[in-house]
């Protein structure tokens, strides 16, 4: 039935697996579609109480697919899509398109929980922050280093979750966290090591699954319905037509032009060179060389 997918049912909750793991589950506009469909699918179904979303192989999400994917959803890549990308109302269009399929998550009247391990890079934590619990693993990388010169973030609920001084913090950088870190700032609600981090998002659905889901669906409401007062719906909307504005910005067109010289791999290490390791210490203190590498005391 899905092609960049798993879906499943058993025992009173939806598993929905992003499977591309040989592309560490980076997100194709069909992913996006079929992983809509999955969650408005797990909706309907009167014996789901929650669903889980996870990655196969070694990642959650690795991003956004930008390399040579002519559907993705990232129009300043795209060359053949047939709206095009030759026009800022065209970037709004192909951004706001994907994100219908993203926002699925914070429309669903059931419970979403995403289960964290590896990368969760750029797009992959646009998913995992419309869920409604992010269990994390502690060793997990999350970071947006898109944000260095790609433009804004296409989802913004970073400042909802994590607040706006860390919010800046990892957005004006791109550099990254550990998921123990991630769940001291509020991206996560709880890392586990890696290790039982299965067994911890199962325990949590099976407790959901004691619940009528009516009941789940109005308790979620109530919290989104909130978070839609103090804004979220309308800062989704102006994340994208933000994330376009900064599609115009110089490193944006400099990037695109590397690219396609050089390739999108060295066009990304020479990006993220300066920057070293990208490691933030949430705990400590951040004494950086020149190179932009950690350094002791």
């Amino acid at each position: 039935m899905f092609d960049e997918i798993i879906y499943e049912t058993a025992n009173g909750r939806a598993r929905i697996t992003l499977n591309r793991p040989e592309k560490l589950n980076a997100l194709t506009l069909r992913m996006q579609a079929e992983m809509a469909e999955a969650f408005w699918q797990a909706d309907n179904d009167r014996d789901v109480h929650c669903v889980i979303i996870r990655g196969a192989g070694r990642a959650f999400s690795a991003g956004y697919d930008l390399a040579g994917n002519s559907d993705v959803p990232v129009s300043r890549v795209e060359t053949d899509n047939p709206r095009g990308s030759r026009s800022v109302d065209d970037d709004i269009w192909q951004l706001e398109r994907a994100q219908r399929y993203r926002m699925a998550i914070f429309d669903m009247h059931k419970p979403v929980i995403a289960e964290v391990h590896g990368p969760c890079i750029a797009g992959g934590t646009d998913i995992a922050l419309l869920c409604d619990m992010v269990i994390i693993a502690d060793d997990a990388t999350v970071s947006f280093p898109a944000g260095r010169n790609l433009g804004a973030l296409p989802n913004q609920m970073w400042l909802y979750n994590v607040g706006p001084q860390w919010t800046k913090r990892l957005m004006l950088t791109g550099d990254s966290i550990t998921g123990t870190e991630a769940a001291q700032l509020g991206f996560a609600m709880k890392a586990v090591p890696a290790g039982i981090l299965e067994a911890e998002v199962e325990g949590l659905a099976a407790r959901m699954a004691h619940i009528d889901p009516d009941i789940l669906a109005a308790n979620k409401r109530a919290v989104n319905l909130g978070m839609e007062l103090m804004g979220a719906r309308t800062m989704q909307r102006l994340a994208v037509e933000n994330d376009v504005r900064g599609h115009q910005a110089a490193s944006a067109h400099a990037f695109v032009k590397r690219a396609s010289e050089a390739g999108l791999k060295t066009a990304l290490s020479e990006r993220d060179a300066p920057f070293g390791d990208g490691r933030v210490r949430v705990n400590g203190p951040e004494i950086r060389d020149g190179d932009g590498r950690l350094t002791e005391d």
